[in-house]
C-alpha cells in the first residue's frame, strides 16, 4: 500500500527536510550530551519518539476542547505528564540506561521540538496525520542521535553500540560490534567538543546531499524540456 502525497510529505519533512536537528536546529542540548555512544543515542531517541508521538495524538484528539487562550500551558502539562510516565517506565524496565541518561530524560519536557509540533501541527490536524507527524519527527530525531553517537563512538573507542545488552536488554546484544580492533581511541570525540565537531560534519554532509539532489532535479527538468521540444 502506497502512502498518500500528504503522508509522504510528512514523512519527508520529519526524516529529512524539516528534521528536528538538521532543519529546525532544536534539541541540541540532549543531542550533544548523550551521544557519547550509539546506544545512548538510541535510548534517548526512542524515549523522545514515544513522547512526541503520544503528545501529538492526544493534543489532536483534544484540539477542539482546549481553549486557545491557555493552550500552551496545557500542551506543556500534557507533555510533562507523558515524560514523567516514560521516566518511570525506563526506571523500572531499563534501569541501567535510565542511570546513564539521567536528568536528560526529564528534560525532554523542555525540548522545544515537542511543543513546536504540538502548536504548529497537532493542534490543527486530524489524529492520524498528527500521529504520523510525531512518529516521523521522532524517528528522524532518533536517526540523528544514533548517527552522531555512532560516529563519536567509532572515532573515540572503535566500537559500535557498546553495552547495548546491558543498557537495553539481552535482545540487543547483536548490535554490539567492534569496528576497529585494538584501537587506542581518540578522546576528543568522547568529550563535548567532539560532539560539536561531529555534528558540524553531519550538517555539512546533509547540505551537500541536498545540493546534489537539487542539481539532479534541475538536470531532469532541463532534459524533459529538451525532449518535449
Amino acid at each position: 500500500m502506497f502512502l498518500s502525497t500528504t503522508y509522504r510529505k510528512i514523512a519527508g519533512d520529519g526524516l529529512w527536510n524539516n528534521n528536528i536537528v538538521f532543519g529546525q536546529n532544536l534539541a541540541l542540548c540532549p543531542l550533544l550530551a548523550v551521544t557519547g555512544t550509539a546506544t545512548n543515542g538510541l535510548g534517548m531517541g526512542l524515549a523522545t519518539l514515544v513522547v512526541i508521538t503520544a503528545s501529538n495524538g492526544l493534543i489532536s484528539v483534544a484540539r477542539h476542547l482546549i481553549p486557545s487562550e491557555i493552550r500552551i500551558p496545557i500542551f506543556v502539562l500534557l507533555i510533562a505528564a507523558l515524560v514523567t510516565l516514560v521516566d518511570i517506565l525506563m526506571n523500572a524496565w531499563a534501569h541501567e540506561l535510565y542511570k546513564v541518561l539521567g536528568l536528560f530524560i526529564a528534560l525532554i519536557v523542555t525540548n522545544c521540538a515537542l511543543l513546536g509540533r504540538a502548536e504548529a501541527f497537532a493542534s490543527k490536524q486530524p489524529v492520524k496525520e498528527a500521529l504520523w507527524d510525531g512518529l516521523m519527527m521522532g524517528l528522524g530525531f532518533t536517526l540523528v542521535l544514533v548517527a552522531l553517537g555512532a560516529a563519536r563512538e567509532i572515532s573515540s573507542t572503535g566500537t559500535l553500540f557498546a553495552n547495548a545488552s546491558l543498557l537495553l536488554g539481552e535482545s540487543f546484544r547483536f548490535l554490539e560490534v567492534t569496528i576497529i580492533p585494538n584501537y587506542k581511541g581518540f578522546l576528543l570525540m568522547a568529550l563535548p567538543p567532539g560532539g560539536f565537531i561531529m555534528l558540524a560534519f553531519l550538517i555539512v554532509g546533509k547540505r551537500l546531499i541536498d545540493q546534489k539532489l537539487t542539481q539532479i532535479k534541475v538536470q531532469r527538468v532541463v532534459l524533459n524540456a529538451a525532449v518535449t521540444e
